[in-house]
């Protein structure tokens, strides 16, 4: 086994119980950024930890005047959540500065705190205007599609945008077994009906997705017609012309909306460069998913994320996630390559 994998395994062990289990500022994520600190000691890195408490491990460049280059992830998860998620773009950055050793600009392997709920870290690194020059996040795929494309690879281009809202249905309660069916108003039907529309919607719309997640159902009893029912919804588009659309058909309020954010072009070129040098097929996707990279990305930050195939057909959020070996191994190379490649610019 190699060491990356034995880094993976120890984080995965973090939290007990099925599946990883390191909630954003909790003691399990406090545990694994101790142990990430260690490792980061052991690189040789310059170990800070900022007022965010996000994790910082700096390799100082031959010209610290020049705007640093950072790689990283977060280490915390879901409850009950993957072996990859977050933690392979830390170990994987902590090994990309192991490797590439003192380059010209100021090198730094970094875990943000708290991404799942919110992007909470990389939110408060930007708060502070401390930011790197160039931000570079490995990560599992999330998803089937590298693995429908026979591809171990993929370069983000962009991060969705989404709207969260609610919608409700009034109906009348009434008894389930004295009320004819022509003479019911039930709230859940109409709500089934929605959830239908909703998904009619994302697929009239290239790139488009809707959810419903969660349903309440008042009254709630099994003997009981429903008299009202709230859908919590989410919606997501690649840019900001079909997350509009998607929005109004949808039939959601567009205010407070997370806009798309594009990858950027430099950090994109470095990791095409070294994906080509590898004889590998370029493969070009969006991240359903939000991450960090979109936080720094929307405040100015240079970045870019490469994706690793996703296995077991591409759950993520769960005990079953899955990645090849060599394909993580081939992706830690293309990301130290990569980072050194802007490193030298």
């Amino acid at each position: 086994m190699s060491r990356l994998e034995e880094r993976l395994d120890a984080l995965y062990a973090i939290g007990g119980g099925p599946g990883a289990n390191r909630v954003g500022y909790t003691p399990a994520e406090d545990q694994a950024h101790e142990l990430a600190a260690g490792w980061m000691r052991e690189a040789g890195l310059e170990v800070e930890v900022d007022t965010h408490r996000n994790l910082v491990g700096r390799l100082r460049g031959e010209d610290p005047e020049q705007p640093e280059v950072w790689a990283g992830s977060h280490l915390d998860s879901v409850p009950q959540g993957g072996r990859y998620d977050g933690a392979l773009g830390v170990v994987g950055a902590i090994e990309a500065l192991e490797r590439l050793g003192r380059r010209r600009r100021t090198l730094a392997a970094v875990a943000f705190r708290d991404e799942e709920r919110g992007c909470a870290g990389s939110r408060g690194l930007v708060s502070t205007g401390r930011l790197p020059g160039a931000w570079v996040e490995l990560h599992h795929e999330q998803g089937p599609r590298l693995a429908l494309a026979d591809a171990p690879l993929g370069i983000v281009t962009g991060i969705v945008g989404y709207k969260r809202g609610t919608k409700v249905f009034e109906g009348r309660a009434g008894h389930a077994g004295t009320t004819p069916m022509d003479a019911r108003d039930d709230a859940l039907v109409a709500a089934a009906e929605e959830i239908l529309r909703l998904r009619d919607v994302a697929r009239s719309i290239e790139g488009a997705v809707a959810t419903v997640g969660a349903i309440e159902v008042e009254p709630g009893a099994a003997n009981v017609i429903p008299g009202r029912v709230q859908l919590a919804v989410d919606v997501r588009a690649p840019d900001a012309e079909r997350l509009t659309r998607l929005i109004a058909e949808a039939g959601l309020d567009g205010t407070g909306r997370t806009e798309p954010v594009a990858m950027s072009d430099i950090v994109r070129a470095a990791l095409r460069a070294e994906v080509e040098a590898r004889g590998l097929p370029v493969v070009e996707l969006a991240s359903g998913a939000g991450h960090d990279a979109g936080i720094l990305a929307t405040a100015g930050v240079a970045s870019g994320m490469l994706f690793v195939r996703g296995l077991n057909g591409g759950v993520s959020h769960s005990p079953d996630e899955l990645a090849g070996d060599a394909d993580v191994a081939l992706a830690v190379d293309v990301l130290i390559d990569a980072v050194g490649r802007l490193a030298a610019t």
